[in-house]
């Protein structure tokens, strides 16, 4: 077998299935001795995800050999789905089959499919605006903007920053300042303003929240938005989105 990697527990594979899932049905990750990594981006070419996870996050892991494994993403979290919180997962491969094993009794096998995906550069952009903050206090922030509009427009001034949304019934807007209660950093090399889809924002935020206690968004005027989720036991997860461009 090329590769046998064990969690600990379930929540780290199930927070990067779920982010995953927000964007593509299919997916390749590519293993080797280093670790887990998956780079894809939805079909529209709106965002793209990059998520590296070390081998040192594992509790065991082992890959003699470069292994990339196609998988329907919603197939193998119905697996995942029936760990429970504690349960160790190991997968992997074996005669174009991942096996996946929970806990101490559950064993399961699925077929890879294979790969049509193409290498996806990640976009080289100097960032002016930064936010770090806890995730539900961006989610918040994000939800209270969704309630008007399908967009939000972020704006960072100095150590301050906006969420503003507009929409047929009326407008919302939302302040943050450093040092406000779940805000651990704003700051900006100059004022930055940028749209973004809620549409594709909330549910990444959602997926890996819950996994994720912080969140650390960068964005320049009228440029894609970076956004890295410390999740404790994975490397990073990176999610890219291209703003919105009035017409």
């Amino acid at each position: 077998m090329a590769l046998k990697a064990t969690t600990a527990g379930a929540d780290d594979l199930k927070a990067i299935l779920s982010a995953v899932s927000t964007l593509v049905e299919e997916a390749t990750f590519v293993a080797t001795a280093e670790g887990i990594t998956f780079r894809g981006m939805d079909p529209s070419h709106v965002a793209l995800i990059d998520i590296t996870w070390p081998n040192s996050a594992f509790e065991k892991y082992s890959c003699d050999s470069e292994v990339r494994f196609g998988v329907k993403v919603d197939e193998l979290a119905k697996l995942i789905k029936r760990a429970s919180k504690k349960d160790a997962i190991e997968i992997g491969t074996e005669d174009a089959q991942l096996t996946v094993k929970i806990g101490a009794a559950k064993r399961y096998k699925i077929r890879l499919i294979e790969s049509s995906e193409n290498e996806t550069p990640l976009p080289n952009i100097t960032y002016d605006a930064r936010m770090v903050m806890e995730v539900p206090t961006f989610e918040k922030a994000l939800g209270d903007i969704e309630v008007i509009a399908d967009y939000v427009t972020l704006t960072t001034e100095k150590k301050s920053a906006e969420f503003y949304g507009k929409g047929e019934t009326g407008e919302a807007a939302v302040s943050a300042s450093e040092g406000d209660e779940g805000v651990s950093e704003l700051g900006t090399k100059q004022k930055a303003s940028a749209t973004y889809s809620l549409e594709y924002l909330l549910p990444i935020v959602k997926a890996v929240g819950t996994a994720a206690p912080d969140i650390k968004c960068e964005y320049s005027t009228a440029k894609p938005m970076r956004m890295e989720f410390r999740v404790s036991n994975i490397g990073r997860i990176h999610f890219y989105l291209a703003p919105r461009v009035d017409t």
